[in-house]
């Protein structure tokens, strides 16, 4: 649309300014192209939010720790004294586990909150001309591709759109939340080439951008997912679902395992030094054991045994510290308005060494310092250059050196 004169996009979508697109036709399209919002993506259930969680080697080990240690507190039933200080070592488990499960499901939640922030982006309502006739206040969800809309000042823009007349001398439009550049864009109704970029095509308009000077009429050419914003929204809903372990979770997950073997032999070990204890036999006269003697008391103390060994070399309080650790720093970057997904993250830009970036003006303070002052000397073939002190406005932050009275 954007490569093409006006009469041309006119002809393609069927459509006239003047007139607009009848109400048969609106139907018509609006079956093929369904109505002009983003698609709600289904984010994870409460239940699958709680169960990643536990998606984790380690956490995984205190779990079984924990279940089996409950197992046989409850098999021994308080033998020997106090009845609940078996159980108080898989309960303060199971607590770990559950405060660093909620933590997790909160953090996601917060984030899933805020993806639904770009539909804010959408503007609600549009001015339309159909029938011949200017409809002030129509939902946008409403507007069909060849719909002709009127926008004026502080509008936001419903679709995306092709800009076919300027009723004021110039438009522009406010469309950092696409591009990232704080300048408002002009707009005109001329065609442009067709391998423009989104900055380039200034014969269009974009869907979640403001008008931020100037009215026009302007075509509808996208609308819901099609739209630029729509892409955006796309994008986010693949990168979400495509996510990689982040240093720390890999690093975690090798320990984990690495424990595992380690916890798991000693373990098994200390049972099978154990086993003439619960598993006795005797000899006859040609040297053949018979009379075997199996004692299932014997058997599960040993195991007891084993069990507390292994619980006693999972470090419990680890995963506690770890989600702790990232929420603080979670709750310090919120502060700055600055969004965690997921807990393990924060860590991930704590291991960040270089960050590119050429959006001069939203990563930077958009102010411009004088380093060198340089100037005509005595003479022609002279000049006199004088070093700058100072990086802000202010006027008291700084000094020019050697400067002379």
């Amino acid at each position: 649309s954007w490569a093409k004169e006006v009469h041309e996009c006119e002809k393609h979508f069927e459509v006239t300014k003047v007139s607009g697109l009848n109400s048969w036709d609106v139907e018509k399209r609006r079956q093929i192209h369904g109505y002009n919002e983003l698609e709600k993506h289904e984010g994870p259930s409460f239940w699958n939010l709680i169960l990643d969680q536990f998606n984790d080697t380690l956490v995984r080990i205190l779990l079984a720790a924990a279940i089996i240690s409950f197992v046989l507190a409850w098999c021994d039933g308080g033998e020997g004294g106090d009845e609940l200080t078996p159980f108080v070592e898989p309960l303060v488990i199971f607590l770990i586990l559950i405060v660093n499960a909620l933590v997790g499901v909160w953090q996601e939640n917060n984030a899933e909150k805020a993806l639904e922030a770009l539909k804010e982006i959408q503007s609600e309502q549009a001015t339309v001309i159909r029938d011949n006739k200017r409809i002030p206040n129509l939902a946008a969800k409403e507007l069909v591709p060849g719909d002709i809309v009127e926008l004026k000042v502080g509008d936001k823009v419903p679709a995306d759109m092709r800009v076919l007349e300027l009723i004021s001398s110039t438009l522009r439009v406010e469309q950092g939340s696409l591009t990232g550049e704080s300048e408002a864009v002009n707009k005109t109704n001329k065609k442009v080439d067709e391998d423009a970029d989104i900055q380039g095509k200034r014969s269009m308009v974009f869907a979640g951008t403001t008008v931020v000077n100037g009215i026009c009429i302007s075509m509808v050419t996208q609308t819901g997912m099609e739209t630029e914003l729509g892409k955006v929204h796309t994008q986010i809903h693949v990168a979400a679902q495509c996510e990689e372990d982040t240093p720390l979770k890999k690093k975690l997950n090798e320990f984990g395992e690495l424990l595992t073997k380690i916890i798991g032999v000693i373990c098994a070990l200390v049972w099978i030094i154990n086993v003439k204890y619960f598993f006795t036999w005797e000899y006859d006269h040609n040297g053949w054991p018979r009379n075997f003697k199996f004692s299932f008391e014997k058997c599960t103390y040993y195991f007891e045994i084993a069990v507390a060994l292994a619980v006693a070399a999972i470090p419990e309080g680890l995963p506690a510290v770890i989600t702790t650790c990232l929420a603080l720093g979670t709750r310090k970057m919120a502060q700055k308005n600055a969004l965690v997904r997921k807990l393990p993250s924060v860590e991930t830009l704590g291991c960040t060494s270089v960050i590119c970036s050429d959006k001069t003006g939203t990563l930077t303070t958009n102010q411009m310092a004088v380093a060198k002052l340089v100037a005509m000397g005595d003479t022609t073939d002279r000049i006199r250059s004088f070093k700058v002190d100072g990086t802000t406005y202010n006027p008291l932050d700084g000094k020019i050196h050697d400067w002379p009275i």
